[in-house]
């Protein structure tokens, strides 16, 4: 279950690469903040005004933030990040808007270049602000509104940029097309491993990602042994298999749709009944909570993660596993979109303790978990990583305070970041994926 350190040095190396890549959208600064204020005004709701009128500047969100606890920079606090969207809402929509008008400037390009670096290189959208703010501030929803905004005036980061326009024009991410599956899909069947592709007819299409692809085959290959084991009627289609969705992660609501309608179309030609996602946070939040909504109808099958999935199983009694001999101690490390956004906490931990291992939880944990410091796409963004090594910090000190042999998470977003700082700090504790760890231990 261990990473290959040549195929980690190399991913690494594409994503350095990636912002030098991806041609900047040339508009004029009047044009930018047109366009911002035009995408504010379509998204800015009811709810939405409550929330901004509700503040009471209590502090709590920026106790919550993670790169807030770690550089004590007051630029950080949530709550500051959507000051452009609370001055437009105060001049444009709110009850007093007259007022404001005389005392309240206008937004300019100049502060949505500001605002930028805020909510994109250093927010994770993650959502523990949310949970703790004691008004019920939904602060991320806003937060992903001023994303949206920014994406609108052509001001994504370059490097979300450069995947989502790779994915919206050669159908790939990081390079990995139709041809990289079909070879990662030899690889596993000369060892044995079967990946039934294009059925016409399947119970559940399997969704996978370039990042399982390129850096987590073990991965890739730990699902297809469970599916196989469990004598699932399942498939995977060569023409759309990629569950990744840079749409959301860049807030261009157009682009999303477009992965997410992909995936229905592969799973309604071959009349699935169930969509299996693979260990991705941001996957799971685009396709399961997301997905009907951006498309205006119900799906027509079940969207499930693989935590989610194997839980399932092992609690019918269908997936059987060996519990080993020395297990040893794990700490689980709670994906935000999985946890947090999704409901995905226990069934994780019931299948850790079915191999028999001892859980022992980090300090924050659950809903509460600190974030990885690299969801939301920003593990990509090469000016947040110094944000990152800093947000770091903080799992290493509560994985290290749990002590346990082994960190386990089921999101490669997770794992990459973790990876990154781990390397970074030269510090040695496995990062493992609880789909691998499930697959090594099936009983036979």
């Amino acid at each position: 279950m261990s990473v290959d350190s040549n195929a980690f040095r190399d991913f690494r190396a594409v994503l350095d690469g990636l912002g030098s890549i991806a041609p900047g959208e040339i508009l004029s600064d009047e044009e930018r903040v047109v366009r911002a204020k035009k995408l504010f005004l379509e998204k800015l709701d009811g709810p939405m005004a409550v929330d901004l009128e509700t503040c009471i500047h209590c502090g709590m969100c920026a106790e919550a933030c993670h790169f807030f606890e770690a550089t004590r920079d007051e630029r950080y606090a949530p709550i500051q990040k959507l000051l452009p969207l609370r001055r437009f809402y105060r001049r444009e929509l709110s009850p007093m808007r007259w007022l404001f008008r005389t005392f309240s400037r206008d937004i300019t390009a100049t502060d949505l270049e500001t605002w930028r670096e805020l909510v994109f290189d250093s927010c994770t959208v993650c959502g523990r602000c949310d949970m703790m703010c004691p008004m019920g501030i939904n602060l991320s929803t806003m937060i992903n509104v001023m994303r949206e905004g920014l994406a609108s005036a052509g001001l994504v980061p370059a490097e979300l940029q450069q995947l989502q326009n790779e994915q919206r024009d050669n159908d790939s991410v990081f390079g990995v097309d139709t041809t990289r599956l079909l070879e990662v899909v030899d690889e596993l069947g000369r060892l044995g491993i079967e990946v039934p592709l294009d059925k016409d007819q399947a119970d559940v299409l399997v969704l996978t990602t370039a990042v399982d692809l390129l850096l987590f085959k073990d991965a890739f290959g730990a699902t297809a042994k469970i599916m196989n084991q469990l004598g699932v009627d399942w498939t995977m289609q060569s023409r759309g298999f990629e569950a990744m969705n840079f749409g959301l992660l860049s807030g261009d609501d157009a682009a999303q749709k477009r992965v997410s309608a992909k995936i229905v179309e592969q799973a309604q030609s071959c009349s699935a009944s169930i969509v299996l996602l693979p260990e991705s946070g941001h996957a799971y939040q685009a396709l399961r909570w997301e997905g009907a909504n951006e498309l205006g109808e119900a799906l027509s099958f079940e969207v499930l993660t693989m935590a989610e999935f194997i839980a399932r199983e092992l609690q019918a009694d269908r997936l059987k596993l060996r519990v080993p001999s020395n297990g040893g101690s794990v700490t689980y490390h709670d994906p935000c979109r999985l946890g947090r956004h999704g409901g995905v906490m226990e069934q994780p931990r019931q299948v850790l303790r079915s191999l028999g291992l001892e859980l022992r939880e980090a300090d924050s944990h659950g809903r509460e978990n600190y974030c990885c410091g690299g969801g939301c796409g920003e593990y990509v963004i090469k000016n947040s990583a110094p944000l990152r090594r800093k947000a770091f910090g903080i799992k290493r000190r509560e994985f290290d305070e749990a002590a346990a042999d082994t960190v386990v998470t089921s999101c490669a977003s997770c794992r990459i970041n973790l990876m990154i700082g781990a390397d970074e700090a030269g510090w040695q504790k496995p990062i493992e994926s609880l789909t691998e760890k499930v697959a090594a231990n099936l009983a036979s």
